[in-house]
């Protein structure tokens, strides 16, 4: 077993070495200057955490598997070659994506190659949970930052027609008296729809045991998301109208999300706490 780990740690230490100015960019990008991956840094630790507690089931059969993952690091160099040869087509994020893919095939890869496909499968979520570092591509996000944008809007309308004030609608425009408020992409809440999935993952996997309930609540997180940004919007847009003009433009509109993202968290609670119940009913019948 201690040479075994050796081996791994020196494949992992080449790995470092390989991808040291992707990660040192992917790290940058995520402390510095994009908030959206600001979870980055922590995805490694949850990894490991994961490992830990269940070491003893993991490593308790192991093996060398090459048929298996010696595949998986070729995979792995191809995704790195090509990231190396054809960079300079893609923008910052997207080559962050296609290295980082690069970096986590190939150390699934080497984790299976020295310890087996029987600790590959007790393992599975702490190494797939590596994939929350990989940075969503651009095409990926461009179009979900729409959906989410499109979805907020509607449910922004909803609730404005349940509060009964005056509006007109254009498009993702919101006319009322004396004040008219866009839903831009700024407004769908990526950055803790994000934020609320990864959590929906982790806590499905703490406190879940059927499948099939931790993808409801995973997929529980996008109706939630959109709600959440519905309500903001209006709350801001009242506020904005009968209170003052300038909160649309203040710190409450632009960094004012925590009270919002916390009913979130509770929603998404309620919905663990209906299919946890769900389960022990199941349980006792």
């Amino acid at each position: 077993m201690k040479q075994r780990n050796l081996l791994f740690i020196f494949f992992f230490l080449v790995i470092a070495a390989i991808f040291y100015a992707p990660v040192k960019n992917l790290l940058i990008l995520s402390l510095r200057y994009n908030e959206l991956y600001s979870h980055i840094v922590l995805i490694p630790f949850v990894s490991m955490y994961f490992i830990y507690i269940d070491k003893n089931k993991i490593f308790s059969n192991i093996g060398y598997s090459a048929k298996a993952g010696i595949p998986l690091i070729i995979i792995g160099v191809i995704l790195f070659l090509w990231g190396k040869t054809q960079g300079s087509g893609f923008n910052q994020n997207d080559y962050l994506s296609l290295m980082t893919s690069s970096a986590i095939v190939m150390l699934i890869g080497g984790f299976v190659l020295f310890y087996g496909l029987k600790a590959f499968k007790a393992a599975m979520f702490p190494l797939f949970s590596l994939v929350f570092m990989i940075p969503v591509p651009s095409l990926i996000m461009d179009s979900f930052i729409a959906f989410l944008q499109r979805a907020s809007t509607e449910v922004a309308y909803i609730l404005f027609t349940l509060t009964g004030v005056s509006f007109l609608r254009e498009g993702f425009v919101f006319h009322l008296q004396g004040i008219s408020v866009e839903v831009a992409e700024q407004c769908s809440g990526i950055r803790s729809s994000l934020a609320l999935f990864i959590t929906s993952i982790i806590a499905g996997k703490m406190f879940l045991n059927t499948s099939s309930r931790k993808v409801i609540l995973a997929l529980s997180v996008f109706p939630i998301t959109v709600f959440k940004n519905g309500v903001r919007i209006v709350t801001l847009t009242l506020l904005g109208m009968y209170v003052d003009p300038r909160i649309l433009d203040s710190n409450l509109h632009k960094r004012g999300g925590i009270p919002i993202f916390i009913l979130a968290i509770m929603l998404l609670l309620s919905v663990l706490w209906i299919l946890r119940k769900s389960e022990a009913i199941k349980k006792k019948g």
